[in-house]
């Protein structure tokens, strides 16, 4: 698989647990990754030099290869980040694993929320320089241009632009919205999205809402000149 040619970012999963692997693949391709799993430490190495994945997720529990010895090859092949699956009793796993190369431990059973960050900055797409109309957006130097002029956003205004440049064209739900921007947060209100857009249009010049349009009872959308849409 060539990373120039990729539609979607690539996870590979090495766990022993099929149902586990399942249930990840389940949630995260409905966020338009694309999993692959591995039930041990040499089908995963193998798995990692066909696929050349964007991010490696391994089970403290692998077998065959263990996680330690299966971070330390992956990483002194490729310089891919590689996340550690712990539970409770694999501090010391953890610790060794760190030492060896992984790029962070997340709990397991996983939470989407908690892999969908490192899968976003692993991506090959989210090392593009976005650009639509007079907007250019690069991740890298987290920096924004408006018809040239250098425009300082918030983290979170950032990060807001970013998903709906990513979508351009595209409608996004409010629901959408809060599972990438805000990561899922239950408590995010449509209220605090609103607000946040709003001071979004006002930072790019959007002044009568011609970029980003609102579409109402759904959500957001964000216009390339040129191109006809609806706006409520």
């Amino acid at each position: 698989m060539n990373g120039d040619t990729r539609t979607k970012p690539v996870l590979l999963i090495a766990d022993p647990d099929d149902s586990v692997v399942d249930d990840v693949a389940t949630a995260l391709e409905r966020e338009g990754v694309a999993v692959t799993g591995a039930p041990d430490g040499a089908q995963g190495l193998l798995q990692a030099g066909a696929l050349q994945p964007d991010v490696v997720l391994v089970s403290a529990t692998l077998p065959v290869i263990d996680a330690v010895e299966f971070v330390r090859a992956v990483r002194g092949a490729r310089a891919v980040p590689v996340l550690l699956g712990v539970g409770e009793g694999h501090a010391e796993q953890a610790v060794r694993a760190l030492a060896a190369g992984a790029a962070a431990c997340v709990a397991r059973p996983y939470r989407v929320p908690e892999l969908l960050p490192f899968i976003q900055a692993a991506s090959p797409e989210s090392r593009k320089v976005l650009a639509v109309g007079g907007v250019e957006l690069d991740v890298q130097a987290y920096q924004v241009r408006v018809a040239g002029r250098a425009v300082h956003l918030p983290l979170r205004e950032f990060e807001l632009l970013q998903y709906l440049m990513r979508n351009a064209d595209r409608t996004v739900t409010r629901e959408q919205i809060m599972r990438h921007v805000w990561h899922a947060a239950a408590n995010t209100s449509t209220n605090t999205i609103a607000v946040h857009v709003k001071r979004l249009r006002a930072r790019l010049g959007d002044e009568d809402d011609q970029l980003i349009q609102t579409v109402r009872g759904v959500g957001y959308r964000l216009v390339t000149p040129g191109i006809a849409g609806s706006h409520a």
